[in-house]
């Protein structure tokens, strides 16, 4: 390293003199005098190392690959640990993470290998979090990129999804006849209820339309004997005598030879012929 060394805001720059430990350096200017010092400087921020894909036996003895990412950094206020304590702290944390993958998975079945990702995740992360924090580094986060079961097990999980859809849509037609069929009888039983409403109102209706033309016709009747009885007052006893006149005209002419005639008869032929009324048994 030349005399003068410009350390950036996300660096650190390890100085030993004379093999001697001085501390982390930076950010700025850091002198390093050759032969007396020797520096080493350091990335702070956040890395992402690729873990190569590998093979793992789930819990249920089943073999798939997995690759995976983690995301790490050196803490600032420990890094002088990723100097002294490890040679190489990436590689470190590339086999720390190998480990501890196998580690997880070999306690799980191959379902929950697919069905817990998020899970294993963080599990893995806070399995690296808590062996790399010696070595003064930081897991943020870590992420299950691709997961490959063998050729036997892809074929048997593509028939299992395979008659997984089919059942779902066998199950949501069943739904979608249920609803329909709800929907219908619904549908009948408001119709129902409407044309029971409808008809009963069309009685109602038929009901009051009988009673009002009942009242009418009880009206124009009543009226009709007012007027009746009104001129009937108007008629005195000699119209009446006449009108039974009349009558025994019209039944002198019938070929009956004996008639009986009510006493009214009588009272009235008296009034007409002057007062001598007329014996009923002469």
């Amino acid at each position: 390293m030349g005399l003068i060394n410009f350390v950036k805001d996300y660096e650190r720059m390890a100085r030993f003199k004379f093999g001697r430990f001085e501390g982390m350096m930076g950010p700025g200017v850091v002198w390093a005098i050759p032969v007396v010092h020797q520096v080493r400087k350091i990335d702070t921020r956040v890395e992402v190392l690729d873990i190569a894909r590998q093979t793992n036996i789930t819990k249920d003895n089943a073999s798939i690959d997995i690759d995976f990412l983690v995301y790490m950094r050196v803490d600032v206020n420990k890094s002088e640990k990723a100097i002294l304590e490890v040679e190489n702290f990436k590689m470190a944390v590339v086999g720390l993470a190998t480990t501890t993958l196998r580690a997880i998975v070999g306690d799980i079945n191959l379902d929950e290998v697919f069905s817990q990702r998020k899970k294993i995740n963080e599990a893995i992360r806070e399995t690296l979090d808590s062996e790399t924090a010696r070595w003064g580094i930081k897991v943020t986060n870590v992420e299950i990129r691709e997961i490959i079961p063998p050729a036997e097990i892809l074929e048997a999980m593509n028939r299992q999804m395979s008659a997984e859809r089919v059942r779902r849509a066998v199950i949501l037609e069943a739904e979608g006849t249920k609803k329909s069929s709800i929907t219908v009888a619904e549908g009948e039983k408001q119709a129902s209820i409407l044309k029971a409403e409808g008809d009963r109102q069309a009685e109602i209706l038929t009901a009051e339309g009988d009673r009002q033309a009942s009242v009418l016709r009880a009206e124009g009747f009543s009226d009709a004997l007012e007027r009746i009885f009104d001129v009937a007052k108007g008629i005195d006893s000699n119209t009446m005598g006449l009108q039974y006149l009349d009558t025994l005209k019209a039944l002198g002419q019938s070929p009956s030879s004996k008639f009986i005639f009510p006493l009214e008869f009588t009272r009235l032929l008296g009034a007409v012929t002057g007062g001598n009324a007329v014996n009923p048994n002469d």
